[in-house]
């Protein structure tokens, strides 16, 4: 689930009651927000692991004391949560779920308040809380949205998201469910992305500092990190090694290689309590079949691949999932032209068409292609898998 914080003025006055163990756990302002909002709030603890668990309990031996046969429990998690002298928190599946709540505890937050200063806050009993809880139609107005997405209530950021790869993965992802934190240096990502469980930020990611922020962002955005794809890269010119000057050897070192470890080590700690946490590391064909006159990508994303092997090495004791993806010829990205395209493709004497589909296969390979690949790494297919390196290039010669 994605959690909401509120620490505005309300929300710690509310959070800061010397009885706000009591009022969080009286009842629901409407009987018709139960089904948002559980009968009662959890107020989290100097151990928290220990009041989801003691929430979870609760929750099931009101179940247990009114339920009838024909009745099958609903989950035990908590929908908000007080964080004494600090405000309040949401929880739902998606963001949307998530706002719905904080809404509706809003309201309450204000109404208790209120109702304390008039002769105290009475909502109705357990067994009438129940009753709408568990009423069909009640129920049905929540299962109208159908089944739960394939990465529903998991976080994510990618990186190098306003264009190609990057952007394709980050909307595959909030389609399948997903709340995403977009970072890139484009000043258009601050609004590119302006959709429910899917933001952007303006981020330059060979600045360590500032990679530590966009990640604290998208925790506080959304409650955590689960899966993080490290995508932003350049392809410098082509220039031979003999050639080669020092400023493009250095900016490739730190965009195609430096900023991944600073990403790394900024959400490690996040993705270490995360939900079935997964990396996928976007390398280049130019790892196993690098070509003349790429001196300065090739070896920046070898030393890249190298750092994703040992991170698996490192965090698989953590749970935490890495793999690398080593797409070629992606031709539906900001780097290609049509006049780039042309030029290439006169050089071999083809067709666009054709050049586009120079593999094995005679496929062209599209982002959408490649996200489609990154979202099966990062989920249930590969949940066995980490250290793994797969290219998606529609079969290379030198690569096999």
């Amino acid at each position: 689930m994605v959690a909401r914080l509120d620490q505005g003025g309300e929300a710690l006055e509310f959070a800061s009651q010397p009885t706000i163990a009591d009022l969080a756990s009286r009842g629901p302002l409407t009987p018709d927000h139960v089904i948002r909002t559980k009968p009662k709030g959890m107020v989290v603890s100097q151990d928290p692991a220990a009041a989801v668990k003691e929430y979870g309990t609760s929750y099931e031996q009101y179940f247990a004391r009114h339920k009838t046969a024909d009745l099958a429990p609903l989950d035990p998690a908590p929908r908000w949560a007080v964080l004494p002298g600090v405000g309040t928190a949401t929880f739902g599946g998606s963001v949307t779920d998530a706002d719905i709540a904080a809404d509706i505890v809003r309201h309450t937050r204000r109404a208790i308040l209120a109702a304390e200063t008039l002769g105290g806050w009475k909502p109705l009993g357990d067994a009438e809380l129940f009753e709408v809880e568990y009423w069909e139609l009640e129920q049905a107005k929540l299962k109208k949205s159908g089944g739960r997405l394939p990465f529903q209530g998991k976080i994510a950021v990618v990186t190098g998201a306003a264009s190609g790869i990057g952007k394709a993965i980050a909307e595959a992802l909030h389609e399948a469910g997903a709340a995403v934190l977009g970072l890139d240096v484009n000043p258009a990502m601050a609004t590119l992305f302006a959709k429910p469980g899917l933001a952007g930020a303006v981020c330059d990611v060979t600045d360590q500092a500032a990679v530590t922020g966009a990640i604290e962002k998208a925790v506080g955005l959304y409650g955590g990190l689960d899966l993080l794809v490290s995508n932003a890269g350049l392809f410098t010119p082509s220039t031979a090694l003999a050639d080669l000057d020092e400023a493009t050897w250095q900016k490739s070192l730190a965009l195609n290689l430096s900023s991944h470890r600073y990403l790394l080590q900024a959400a490690t700690p996040y993705l270490k309590v995360g939900v079935e946490p997964a990396v996928v590391i976007i390398g280049s064909k130019n790892v196993p079949a690098p070509g003349p006159g790429a001196g300065a990508y090739s070896v920046a994303k070898a030393g890249l691949t190298q750092l994703a092997r040992v991170a698996a090495l490192e965090l698989a004791g953590d749970g935490i999932r890495v793999n690398v993806m080593h797409p070629h010829a992606v031709f539906d990205t900001g780097a290609w032209t049509p006049e780039v395209l042309a030029q290439r493709a006169r050089s071999y004497g083809v067709s666009v068409e054709e050049y586009k589909a120079k593999n094995l296969l005679k496929a062209e390979v599209t982002s959408a292609d490649v996200a489609a690949l990154a979202l099966a790494m990062l989920g249930a297919p590969f949940a066995k898998t980490t250290g793994a390196q797969v290219p998606i290039d529609g079969g290379n010669d030198r690569v096999i």
